[in-house]
């Protein structure tokens, strides 16, 4: 049976509510359907010749994002190619999406739930930035993420911003240091390599040791299904961070596909029984378990504890720059949307006429 209009929309909302604040995959479908309406694709090439928008349309995707929020898609190819499947918005429903996008009421509707989330986004941002050491509480600032439903799938994220800030303010105020020295025993090696070995550590024969700040780097943007580095530091650990509710299906699968040297799991309502099973599982790559209660803990001590003097002013300067860096919300949304002339469609007879 032929799928009609109401029907496509709700495949699209489907993928739109399931959808991080990035929104990569709506943007790609905005974008397909912009090419067709500009008469660079037919309708019937998006039904039947996937091959012809399937790679193209991720770099019509990434140009999009890349200019509203300065970031692109870094998923593997696997999980963007999701996006043409049957769970999702196969070629069938792109084809009904394209033919109901007159005038471009579809990609408005998409931009217009884009901004929806990063309208959330943005008022956290301003409670953040208006906080006080005094005033700032870690349980409201996640809650907001764990009940907000446009924003809840970026719960993971908003730990690790969290866990990142705190680590990163915590190491810097320890004033730990790392060394790296080359064994005396092995100076006639490291004088025939001593070109290698200033490139690479930062030591040659004259100066056999150096002693550098201890540092913790946040590996960028991740995919949520990618279990992959979150945190590494220059002092050993790589630490993945993870939002989760454990389960026995869930510690065998970190367990069996956990890559990183050693881990620290950030889990919400985790039993200690599972944790000690998860422990077991992983074994020595463990650094750590941690459970939102420590984190609302360890956030009070250096808020409001015997050296907030000290730590406070830097961990929230710290936390709002990872905010900005994971959700950053550019000012070119409203010039890219008159650029493209949505505020000129009206069509309150289509299903995807929003106000705007």
């Amino acid at each position: 049976m032929k799928t009609d209009i109401a029907q496509a929309k709700q495949v699209l909302d489907k993928v739109i509510a399931k959808q991080r604040v990035h929104m990569y995959k709506p943007i790609q479908v905005a974008e397909i359907l912009h090419r067709v309406r500009r008469g660079e694709l037919t309708v019937f090439q998006v039904e039947h010749d996937l091959e012809s928008y399937r790679n193209p349309s991720k770099r019509w995707r990434d140009s999009v994002s890349r200019l509203l929020l300065d970031q692109v898609c870094t998923s593997s190819q696997k999980f963007q190619d999701n996006l043409f499947e049957a769970n999702a918005v196969p070629p069938s429903i792109l084809a009904v999406l394209a033919q109901a996008n007159v005038d471009g009421i579809v990609e408005r509707y998409i931009y217009q739930k884009f901004r929806e989330k990063q309208h959330r986004i943005l008022t956290l941002g301003r409670l953040l930035n208006e906080g006080t050491i005094e005033s700032f509480n870690l349980e409201t600032f996640l809650a907001e993420f764990e009940y907000g439903k446009a924003i809840k799938r970026s719960i993971g994220k908003a730990f690790e911003i969290v866990v990142y800030a705190l680590f990163n303010t915590l190491v810097k105020h320890l004033k730990v240091t790392i060394t790296i020295s080359a064994d005396p025993a092995e100076m006639e090696l490291l004088r025939e390599f001593e070109e290698f070995a200033r490139l690479l550590l930062g030591i040659d024969v004259q100066n056999p040791t150096v002693s550098l700040p201890a540092r913790l780097y946040r590996s960028g943007v991740t995919n949520a299904a990618d279990r992959g580095l979150d945190i590494w530091a220059n002092f050993g650990p790589a630490i993945q961070v993870k939002h989760l509710t454990l389960t026995e299906d869930l510690a065998e699968d970190i367990s069996d596909e956990i890559a990183a040297d050693r881990i620290v799991i950030v889990c919400k309502d985790a039993e200690k029984e599972i944790i000690d099973r998860v422990c077991q599982q992983l074994g020595q790559c463990i650094q750590g378990i941690i459970v939102q209660s420590q984190l609302v803990e360890w956030y009070g001590q250096a808020l409001h504890g015997a050296f907030s003097d000290r730590l406070g002013a830097d961990l929230l300067k710290s936390l709002r720059q990872e905010f900005r860096n994971e959700f950053p919300f550019s000012e070119t949304l409203n010039p890219f949307y008159l650029e493209r002339e949505y505020y000129k469609i009206y069509q309150p007879s289509s299903p995807f006429w929003l106000e705007d």
